[in-house]
């Protein structure tokens, strides 16, 4: 049954939401997007200011697309500048999706060094191969696998899967939930620094890893990723707040040392605050469109 809400209090654009790269599990046809989210087949649209959707409660589309944020504070708080400000309005109604956390740490282990269209490829044979079958529209659909699946599977298997090295993390970080040494309910209930120190310790996860998973799924809206898109706007447009040679440094190559990253990470979280993770995602879309576009 189809269902609509009306987001003209609360700001909100489903397409800039669903395509600015936080999630991978989501397809356009025509004007509706598909998407697999906790096991449910969904598809919503956005006309105007309403949202139609099915295969979902109210509830859960207000928390899965976090619409009691409070948007206009939010941005407000991180338009510390001309740039930002101008990104801001250029997105606006773009917002953070409160994503499961285990789905959300095995997407991103399998997120490294590879680009969105390869994840998107990786996650979908994963639930293809390991997920349940459900239907909607005549199409079918897959969730996203178990820890019990993933823990159960050979490296082998996930490797066909097109994971590469990552297969043996993602077995491992399998392992390491489903017999519950990982908890991402104790993990949402401790300060940012802790949870990441916490995260840092699974197989596959590093820096850039642990600040997605805090983001996406636990809450931590001061986390700030730092990728190759965010690091370039961020060197390139908040240059003042660096040396000369670390700019040379750091925009001479793709990857960053574990000090560059925490150099540049803990200047965004210090600069936009306690919403650094909205600043993130707002200015990694305008850079990644931005290229895309060129």
């Amino acid at each position: 049954m189809k269902i609509t809400l009306n987001v003209t209090v609360r700001p909100f654009n489903l397409d800039y939401t669903l395509q600015c790269g936080q999630v991978f599990r989501w397809e356009k046809h025509g004007s509706w997007w598909y998407g697999v989210v906790a096991g449910k087949a969904i598809k919503i649209r956005q006309i105007r200011d309403v949202l139609e959707y099915e295969g979902a409660r109210t509830d859960f589309i207000g928390k899965y697309f976090r619409l009691d944020d409070s948007l206009p504070v939010i941005l407000s708080r991180i338009s510390k500048d001309v740039y930002v400000r101008g990104v801001v309005r250029k997105f606006h109604g773009l917002r953070l999706i409160n994503q499961d956390p285990w789905e959300c740490l095995i997407s991103y282990i399998c997120a490294t060094y590879k680009n969105i269209p390869a994840i998107e490829d990786m996650v979908n044979k994963l639930s293809k191969q390991f997920g349940s079958v459900m239907t909607l529209d005549n199409n079918r659909f897959y969730a996203f696998p178990s820890s019990n699946s993933l823990s159960s599977a050979t490296i082998s298997e996930l490797v066909q899967c097109k994971l590469g090295f990552r297969a043996k993390s993602v077995h491992e970080a399998a392992k390491q939930v489903e017999n519950g040494a990982v908890s991402f309910v104790e993990l949402g209930s401790m300060s940012y620094e802790a949870a990441k120190r916490e995260l840092l310790k699974l197989p596959g996860v590093g820096s850039k890893v642990a600040d997605c998973v805090l983001l996406f799924s636990l809450n931590k809206l001061e986390a700030f990723p730092v990728d190759v898109w965010v690091k370039r706007t961020i060197l390139n447009n908040y240059h003042e707040h660096f040396d000369d040679a670390f700019i040379r440094k750091a925009s001479a190559k793709k990857s960053l040392t574990s000090g560059e990253y925490r150099r540049i990470s803990s200047f965004a979280r210090e600069y936009f605050g306690e919403y650094a993770g909205y600043a993130q995602q707002y200015l990694f879309h305008n850079e990644r469109s931005a290229c895309q576009r060129a």
